[in-house]
């Protein structure tokens, strides 16, 4: 693992630093939108700009990236990034921060692609899930820290940004000393959607669930803390709770993925988060039992992503993983947009916990259409499965194509191991 993490450390350290500065970004729009006095809606229609500008880059890095290179692609990126953070104390009106989420949003697909492009190429088949696995954990501990860095400064000036704008901008420092290019990234046409529900129904219409979910908790999560009247520490300290949540239990219900139905874990899963939104819904704002709440509603949210795409992947042959990779990121996507739009309306009807009601409905429809899932297609047996690995859902799909080769690769291994061993004994 150290040798693994000696070629890939320049990579990591950038991905870390880029998250400090956009898991600060993400707070801070809910933060610094309260205190201009925007309403939840707007605030809604600018978070769902973020994830427009994901989908649309994803589309366009691969064509950038084939034009002029990974290189220049992830510096000029960068740069553009930065720029958008700074611009935001500057411009405070709704229109111009969804079009500056839109711009980042766009700049942060495009960083994924690249930076997983390289990542890719930097492992064997051998250390690809060990190379994937410290990817998804620098990310979590980034947006982590990035709250944390959140509480050293005052949200109503331009400090924050500004830090959160050095910190990006620092971030490509490693990876564009160390990095070499790799080969341009290929672009397969994501699978249809009827073909990806008929493939696998669970899977399509869980993403989608859950794409809608994972934008409301990190869109939304600091404007419902503000309407509440969390302090800024506060904010940051719930929606920390959240990523920690999924650093605790990504590994056993992976370790669970690989013992039993999915469809059975999923709908666990799915009901513990609903069961948590209850809980925060019934307290009324009670400080740890908020943070309790957003502790296992995030920690299933993640976890669920990667169990929904492994759950699709036994469902299609290896030849069909890559352009259903891209089929189910966009299927996210659009959850993600839609998602804070709803929640945005919730709460600008019934109040600030209209954000758990609607959390915990979206949760309740992932469990819900899992037991339903049960009766309507038999099990598939778990040594014919394909392997477990964390994806996160703020992946591109250049790393979920490589996740899912990797999975059904080691499921390969493991059941040609298994046939030796029998034929041994």
């Amino acid at each position: 693992m150290i040798k693994v993490l000696f070629r890939v450390w320049p990579l990591l350290l950038c991905i870390v630093f880029i998250m400090l500065g956009n898991g600060m970004h993400f707070t801070l729009i809910g933060l610094r939108g309260g205190i201009e006095g925007f309403s939840t809606a707007e605030l809604a229609i600018v978070t769902s700009g973020y994830f427009m500008g994901f989908l649309l880059g994803a589309r366009l890095s691969p064509l950038m990236i084939k034009r002029v290179g990974h290189v220049r692609v992830f510096a000029a990126l960068g740069s553009f990034m930065s720029a958008g953070l700074i611009a935001f104390p500057l411009l405070t009106e709704p229109w111009a921060w969804t079009v500056l989420r839109l711009l980042l949003g766009i700049c942060m697909s495009g960083i994924y692609v690249t930076a997983e492009s390289w990542l890719n190429n930097a492992a064997t088949n051998e250390t690809r899930g060990k190379v994937l696995s410290a990817y998804m954990i620098a990310q979590t501990l980034g947006i982590i820290g990035a709250q944390g860095l959140l509480t050293l400064g005052d949200a109503g000036t331009s400090v924050l940004f500004m830090c959160a704008s050095i910190l990006v901008s620092i971030s490509f420092a490693p990876i564009l000393l160390s990095a070499t290019p790799v080969p341009v990234v290929e672009v397969v046409r994501p699978m249809p959607l009827r073909d990806l529900y008929t493939g696998s129904p669970l899977g399509t219409v869980g993403i989608f669930l859950l794409g809608s979910a994972f934008a409301t908790q990190t869109g939304m999560g600091a404007v419902f803390g503000t309407q509440i009247g969390l302090t800024a520490t506060q904010i940051a300290l719930f929606i920390a709770m959240l990523f920690s949540g999924a650093l605790v239990l990504q590994y056993p219900i992976g370790w669970l993925s690989d013992q039993m139905d999915r469809r059975k874990l999923i709908f666990g899963a799915a009901s513990l988060g609903a069961a948590s939104c209850a809980l925060g819904w019934l307290t009324s704002g009670g400080l740890w039992p908020l943070m309790v709440s957003a502790f296992f509603a995030g920690g299933v949210a993640m976890p669920l992503y990667a169990l929904l795409l492994a759950h699709a992947n036994d469902s299609l042959s290896t030849e069909d993983m890559p352009a259903a990779s891209g089929g189910l990121v966009f299927t996210f996507g659009l959850g993600a947009i839609l998602g804070p739009l709803v929640t945005g309306l919730a709460m600008q009807g019934l109040g600030p916990y209209g954000f758990w009601l609607v959390l915990g409905a979206t949760f309740c429809a992932i469990a819900f259409y899992a037991l339903y899932r049960m009766t309507q297609r038999a099990v598939t047996p778990v040594d014919e499965t394909e392997s477990y690995l964390g994806v996160l859902p703020t992946a591109s799909f250049v790393a979920v194509e490589a996740a899912g080769a990797w999975a059904a690769e080691k499921a390969e291994a493991e059941r040609e191991a298994d046939v030796e061993a029998d034929d041994k004994s």
